[in-house]
């Protein structure tokens, strides 16, 4: 039997963009009626799991219990969503309750699809196949690191958005230093497998990538897409498109495979009415790219991953966008209140996000671009060189920031 709640804002998540637009809400207005949906007893700051990966994070430091980051003043329904129905206003979760909103913001994340790879469930975490996108599997990686001595080392990239576009290529070149550290270097053949057609998608950022792979003597392979990895035996295959656009099969061995998986939206955002229905961002939530306003029901907002927007999605993106689907919430909320024409919304966001890319231990380029692919910064020097503050930021700043600023709706 289904139980029926009303609230006047309800947020669909509790990872970073959830509990930002949540905190930030009600720092603005204690009053207001706000309730996180969210399944896990866990919150996680992921972005310290390449670190860990390296050895160089403890990883229990990179997580600590939801009820301590719910926004104290918000209610928490520990539950997950199963379906929309956007024009009655009201959603369903999976334990059968209907709830009703004013307004809407969906925050959900990203959902990794492990299974998109033939083999990759089943070889994970032994035979030296590790990923960093998982809690319990970051350590493995610093594991399979330190008892990797020779072979070829291989590094991959799906076809699919990801969270944190730079981490697939920051693990190789911490890899690269930690083989050099155990003196094993000359006996390791790194390479990474992209199936795009660049190293990086801003140029003056690439520069310096590139530089950074020929320092290192890295094998960068594009056009190569994992479709299986058969891990008994050490091998991953790839699909490689040609220049003339033909796809062929190429098998390579391993000793150590780092695999990033492919990743979607959530499948509950996927089926609903709320997603693109066609087109390139087909499947991730139909919002405004300056507003965050969904494009076809004004009380929804999207923040973060899910949203169909054509830039990284990284927390640093999230900082950006919350405060503006806070501004044009309240002011919607604001106009209905008084029964006025809602002012134009404010298209502040401007496609900004940022990729910490470590480079190695001690060395990180802070990459941050908008929706033009042209850089963005923040700092009054060259962003697109290696710097050690820069790392300092990325291992000890950042994470401060997070979780007693930015979660508490302070930055």
């Amino acid at each position: 039997m289904s139980t029926y709640t009303e609230h006047e804002v309800v947020v669909v998540g509790g990872g970073t963009g959830g509990i930002m637009v949540a905190a930030q809400l009600l720092r603005k207005d204690k009053e207001l009626d706000v309730v996180i949906i969210e399944p896990s007893d866990v919150h996680y700051y992921q972005p310290a799991w390449t670190l860990v990966g390296a050895g160089t994070f403890e990883n229990k430091e990179t997580k600590r219990p939801m009820a301590d980051c719910i926004p104290p003043r918000a209610k928490w329904l520990k539950d997950s969503v199963a379906s929309f129905e956007p024009d009655k206003n009201r959603l369903t979760t999976a334990g059968g309750k209907v709830v009703s909103y004013r307004f809407l913001v969906l925050a959900p994340g990203i959902q990794i699809n492990w299974d998109a790879v033939k083999g990759l469930p089943e070889a994970l975490n032994k035979n030296g196949v590790c990923s960093n996108y998982d809690y319990h599997m970051a350590p493995y990686t610093w594991k399979v690191l330190q008892s990797t001595k020779k072979g070829k080392v291989l590094f991959s990239q799906p076809n699919t958005p990801i969270k944190c576009g730079g981490a697939p290529q920051k693990i190789m070149y911490l890899a690269d230093e930690a083989f050099r550290r155990a003196g094993v270097r000359q006996d390791v053949d790194i390479h990474f497998f992209s199936p795009g057609t660049v190293v990086f998608g801003v140029e003056v950022f690439a520069k310096t990538l590139k530089k950074v792979i020929k320092e290192k003597n890295i094998d960068f392979h594009l056009g190569h897409n994992l479709v299986e990895v058969k891990g008994d035996e050490g091998i991953a295959v790839f699909d490689v498109t040609g220049e003339d656009g033909k796809v062929t099969k190429k098998e390579v061995e391993f000793s150590m495979f780092h695999v990033v998986p492919p990743m979607s939206a959530p499948d509950f955002i996927r089926n609903s009415p709320l997603a693109m229905a066609e087109g390139p961002l087909k499947g991730w939530i139909d919002v405004d790219h300056h507003t965050l306003q969904h494009n076809s029901f004004a009380n929804v907002f999207a923040v973060g991953d899910a949203a169909a927007l054509p830039t990284a999605k990284t927390g640093s993106a999230i900082r950006k966008q919350a405060p503006v689907v806070v501004e044009n919430l309240l002011r919607i909320r604001e106009a209905m209140l008084t029964e006025a024409e809602p002012d134009a919304l404010n298209n502040s966001y401007n496609g900004y996000s940022s990729c910490p890319l470590v480079t190695g231990y001690g060395k990180m380029v802070l990459a941050e671009f908008d929706y033009q692919n042209q850089p963005d910064p923040t700092f009054p020097f060259d962003q697109s060189e290696e710097r050690y503050d820069m790392y300092v930021l990325k291992k000890w700043g950042l994470p401060w920031m997070y979780w007693n600023l930015m979660l508490k709706g302070k930055a």
